[in-house]
This record gives C-alpha cells, sequence and structure tokens, in this order.
C-alpha cells in the first residue's frame, strides 16, 4: 500500500529491480510486514520512475528522497547482479546527502543461488550505514525460488524483529529526529 504524497512514512519499502512489480518488490514488502506488522507504508518501485531519476532537478524525485529519508524504518531490496546491487538502486541512493537516511535500514537481495549470499552485507548495508541510516541487523538474502515462501523469511524475521523494533521506540535517543 502507498502513502499519500506528503505523508511523513513510519516505514518505507525501497526497491532497485528494473522490473515493476517484481519479486523483489514481494519480498521487501513481506520484510516490512513482518518487522512492523502493517501493510502501510511508502512504496518505492524504482523502475516505475524511470529517466525521472537521472535528472538532478526532479522536485517529485527530491520530494521522494526526502519521504525516505526520515521514515523510520527503510526495507531497501535489490536483486542481486553480478555480486551486489542494481545500478538503478545505485541511482537513487546517490540522491540522498550524508546522513540523508536518518532511520533504520534493512538490507534485502534475491538472488538465484547461495555464492552472494553475503551481498547484502557487504555491498549494501555500508552504504546505507554511510548515508547515516541505523543499520542493525545482518541483511537478508532470499534466493528467487524462494520470494513467497514464508519459511524463507521466518528465521530471520524472528531474529530481526526485536532488534528492530526496540530501536524504533528508542529512535529520538538514536537518531536525534521526532518520532
Amino acid at each position: 500500500m502507498s502513502l499519500p504524497p506528503g505523508t511523513v512514512p513510519r516505514t518505507a519499502v525501497v526497491v532497485g529491480n528494473p522490473k515493476p512489480a517484481s519479486r523483489t518488490l514481494t519480498a521487501a514488502r513481506r520484510v516490512a510486514h513482518g518487522l512492523t506488522g502493517s501493510e502501510q507504508h511508502l512504496e518505492v518501485d524504482l523502475a516505475t520512475w524511470g529517466t525521472s531519476l537521472l535528472d538532478p532537478e526532479d522536485a517529485a524525485v527530491d520530494d521522494l528522497v526526502r519521504r525516505v529519508g526520515e521514515a523510520e524504518l527503510v526495507v531497501v531490496a535489490s536483486p542481486t547482479y553480478k555480486a551486489t546491487y542494481t545500478g538503478l538502486l545505485k541511482v537513487f541512493l546517490d540522491r540522498f546527502p550524508a546522513g540523508g537516511l536518518r532511520g533504520v535500514a534493512v538490507p534485502v537481495m534475491l538472488g538465484a543461488g547461495p555464492a552472494h549470499a553475503l551481498a547484502p552485507d557487504t555491498t549494501l548495508r555500508p552504504l546505507l550505514a554511510e548515508l547515516g541510516a541505523v543499520t542493525p541487523v545482518r541483511g537478508l538474502y532470499v534466493l528467487d525460488r524462494d520470494h513467497d515462501d514464508p519459511a524463507a523469511y521466518d528465521g530471520w524475521l524472528a531474529s530481526a524483529r526485536p532488534v528492530v523494533a526496540s530501536l524504533l521506540d528508542h529512535r529520538p535517543h538514536l537518531t536525534g529526529v521526532p518520532a
């Protein structure tokens, strides 16, 4: 579910898959719901934004960056391409200034096989931290074939949920951003 423009989101889901309405989006939604229990979030399916992401003067993209930056929790998801996140996601994240992500961020990546299981923690998590996000839990890697299987998420969610919830409960203290 998407939130209306101008609303400051509690949770944002950002998906860097170049295909709209992808398995990556399905996985990110599942993680956001699993961490918060809510279907209410700002949903950013970058594939639907097209070339506007490349226009440094695009006010709608600037507003989107601001709203994602203000979210308390950001689930950032990408398919794994050549052991890292997509260029589409990088183009969007490059729009954020230092400290532009002020909440908790969770990296999620999907891939064809287990060889890239460390990609969320070795590539995406450091970038999110560099942008100012608190990244308290290891990233989640899901095999493409398991993207719609709840069991692929259950163990990770069981360990991540209490950590994320605790940080969100203490968010103003940790990030200096009003709740």
